[in-house]
């Protein structure tokens, strides 16, 4: 069954928390549930750690917790340490009915320094198969438990570029499953209909989020860092003009393979410049339209 779920990222920003700090949670949840009409919606730093108090908070807002990031830092620690690091926020997953981990190596990632883009790391063909790896024994010790790792493709780290996906996709096993995110494919210079064909099998999740190319452009031209392009509004929702990922192709590839987790609208912006109720709602009446248009759902 497919569900529509949002991050509250769209609203107080989790990276920048002074983007939207003066936005009440209240605000959040009701605009997300009782207003748009979500189904669900992914974690930001305003939930409560505990997961008897989040649970509490999403029954009471009437939405469904879908899941969360958790950093991995496997280029810098043991796998058994790892382990460790990841076993409260998947107890907390399984208390409030989660089915995915979303995951993403942040060891020496740039997405959050004040760095060019072009700063990134990039393993070699042998640490990226020595990292998968890892990765992959991660993915099976949370399968264990019920839960699917989806690892997170994202700008400023070791899985950024489509030849990166390709690559990490190659030096995984079956245990390790893809967090598809359209805008994050395309600003890191891949075919978002492309990437997604070739790897659909092992999606589990995915990210609708859109890519403003002019803005792309001027964070490459300028060699701005990644928060840079955020606050600039490189990232929209489905639906806005002003994006160039068409999501029309993504959900028919998800169609046709018979997807049926979550689309999660994961679209940050400043809430000042672009007002998230708006913006959230055109995005997921695009997304059910498309949807429903592509037999989908």
């Amino acid at each position: 069954m497919i569900r529509f779920g949002t991050n509250p990222i769209a609203w107080a920003n989790d990276d920048d928390q002074s983007l939207g700090a003066h936005i009440p949670t209240a605000r959040i949840l009701d605009e997300a549930g009782r207003q748009i009409g979500f189904d669900g919606i992914e974690n930001g730093h305003r939930w409560p750690a505990d997961p008897e108090e989040l649970r509490l908070m999403m029954e009471e807002a009437g939405l469904a917790f879908i899941s969360g990031w958790h950093s991995l830092n496997l280029l810098a620690h043991s796998v058994e340490a790892e382990k460790a690091a990841i076993q409260p926020h998947l107890d907390r997953l399984k208390h409030n009915g989660c089915t995915v981990c979303i995951a993403c190596e942040t060891s020496n990632s740039v997405q959050g320094q004040d760095r060019p883009l072009s700063d990134r790391p990039v393993l070699s063909d042998a640490g990226m198969r020595d990292f998968g790896a890892k990765v992959e024994e991660i993915a099976q010790y949370c399968a264990d438990q019920g839960i699917a790792l989806v690892y997170h493709h994202h700008m400023g780290t070791v899985v950024q570029s489509p030849e990166d996906i390709d690559a990490f996709m190659a030096a995984t096993g079956p245990a390790t499953k893809l967090l598809f995110d359209a805008g994050h494919c395309a600003f890191g210079g891949g075919d978002p209909e492309a990437v997604l064909r070739k790897h659909v099998a092992r999606v589990r999740h995915f990210h609708a989020k859109n890519v403003r190319p002019a803005i792309r452009a001027r964070v490459e031209a300028e060699g701005l860092s990644f928060m840079d392009g955020v606050r600039a509004g490189v990232f929209t929702v489905p639906g806005d003009q002003e994006g160039a990922v068409d999501f029309a192709p993504l959900l028919k590839v998800l169609a046709e393979n018979r997807y049926d987790g979550w689309i999660v609208i994961e679209a940050e912006q400043d809430p000042e410049q672009r007002n998230p109720l708006l913006y959230q709602t055109l995005g997921l009446a695009t997304l059910k339209r498309q949807a429903a248009e592509t037999g989908l759902i």
